[in-house]
């Protein structure tokens, strides 16, 4: 008697092959988002703006759709990796990287400089400022709570600097004299890569790349933590060490993140969740699938924003959280069990 039961069980793709579609449809979208925009124009004179030539193609490719994919791919893929991070170390599948303040204080110092002006005169101020501020958070942060400090601690200092940046970055909205200043504030804080450049490619992307490749070798010490913060310890885990090398990392990357895009949540938290159906919950395995579905969300949004007729581009924040939210309920409720692994 012949059975269907091994059929099933062949129809059923392995890790490897779900890894390998994720990485097909990362590429799908990369194409997308260099071919979507308002100027139509064909593949074969993208091909040929992209790669030569001086003519309007040449323009629109290089210095328009090329830094706002570049963006859109790096921007995506740190903030998916830095939730993952961030819920391997707190072995909670609800942390993101909001929850210790980085993309708050990075929003207010890059509101400063708008508020001031500066990045009018000198494009480069925007995204040192949003930076450094978001390292100045985790240097705030050390201090509060010390190397020794326990996720707890860590958790109720973070939500405090966050919601103390945020508070900040209200007043200075408030006190703005010039409603054209407040405006250009406003739609910065709703996250876009419109009117980007390869400048903000070349002042950004190097922060991320390190801060990414810092949390991809720190795979270990989450898996380790599955087991507890002692059982970590005894398998030659520093455990304070990974704290402040990931929290470190989040704030470097996320802060240069910020400082070219604007405020995007949601990403961060729905993109290990989408990993985890990829690849299961072991929080080593989750990074890099994490850092792609990161980047996968990201482009999908951006591209979307320009699919859609409006007056003015919509926000990719807003997007993203449209995209995220039915994606995040319908993933708990398929997968209610993965993800009470994923916690423990």
């Amino acid at each position: 008697m012949v059975t269907d039961q091994p059929r099933a069980d062949q129809a059923r793709l392995s890790p490897h092959r779900r890894l390998a579609g994720l990485y097909a449809v990362l590429v799908v979208m990369l194409c997308a988002s260099l071919l979507t925009g308002a100027v139509p124009l064909s593949l074969a004179q993208s091909l040929k703006g992209l790669w030569g030539g001086d003519d309007l193609a040449a323009t629109i490719m290089r210095e328009i759709r090329l830094p706002r994919t570049l963006l859109a791919l790096f921007v995506g893929g740190i903030l998916g990796i830095s939730g993952a991070a961030l819920q391997g170390l707190m072995r909670n599948p609800l942390a993101d990287p909001t929850v210790f303040g980085a993309p708050q204080s990075a929003a207010f110092g890059a509101v400063l400089v708008l508020y001031s002006g500066m990045a009018g005169a000198l494009s480069v101020v925007l995204p040192l400022a949003a930076i450094g501020t978001a390292l100045l958070s985790f240097v705030v942060l050390m201090r509060i709570v010390g190397r020794e400090a326990s996720v707890v601690a860590l958790i109720l200092a973070g939500l405090a600097i966050g919601t103390l940046a945020g508070a900040a970055t209200s007043i200075v909205i408030a006190l703005s004299p010039n409603p054209f200043a407040v405006t250009e504030i406003v739609f910065w804080m709703m996250g876009s890569f419109e009117d980007r450049s390869l400048l903000h490619v070349g002042l950004s992307v190097p922060f991320i790349l390190a801060a990414m490749g810092l949390l991809l070798s720190q795979g270990n010490g989450y898996r380790a933590l599955v087991l507890g913060e002692d059982s970590a310890t005894s398998l030659g885990i520093d455990v304070s060490r990974l704290r402040w090398m990931t929290l470190a990392s989040v704030a470097m990357g996320v802060g240069a993140a910020v400082a070219v895009s604007g405020a995007i949540g949601f990403v961060g938290l729905i993109a290990p969740h989408c990993a985890r159906l990829l690849v299961g919950a072991d929080p080593r395995r989750i990074l890099w699938p994490s850092l792609l579905s990161g980047s996968l969300l990201m482009l999908m949004a951006d591209v979307l924003v320009r699919l859609v007729p409006a007056q003015t581009e919509l926000r990719v924040g807003a997007v993203t959280a449209l995209l995220g939210v039915p994606l995040f309920v319908a993933a708990i409720r398929r997968h209610r069990g993965l993800f009470a692994e994923g916690a423990a």
